[in-house]
């Protein structure tokens, strides 16, 4: 049986968007890759930032990478799951119209 590979990382919801991300620390430059699939199929905004991933460092550094891209305060923006694991889902709490705009907008690939 196969499964049918997920379209988009993004989910609107009531209060906000939730995102489902692939973190890269220790990479050489920070950004946003683009959205690709895991071995599952299953849609993920790929992340890239310098920071290791000791002590929070790297969910620090998704967070404010995350919120310099997409105009967001970083305090609006948490990781629902995954905080010790590569695979995170993170929620961005606002208007789920006007963050999806954002988001969407810069889903491509940026840098930061």
């Amino acid at each position: 049986m196969t499964t049918e590979p997920e379209e988009s990382p993004f989910s609107a919801v009531t209060d906000g968007v939730t995102v489902a991300v692939r973190l890269m620390p220790k990479a050489s430059r920070a950004g946003i890759e683009g959205v690709t699939q895991d071995a599952d199929g299953k849609a993920l905004l790929k992340v890239r930032v310098t920071a290791p991933p000791v002590d929070g460092a790297a969910n620090a550094a998704l967070v404010k990478l995350l919120a310099k891209a997409w105009r967001v305060p970083a305090r609006s923006i948490t990781i629902t799951a995954g905080e010790k694991d590569r695979r995170k889902v993170i929620h961005v709490a606002g208007d789920a119209h006007s963050l999806m705009q954002a988001i969407l907008a810069t889903a491509g690939g940026s840098t930061a």
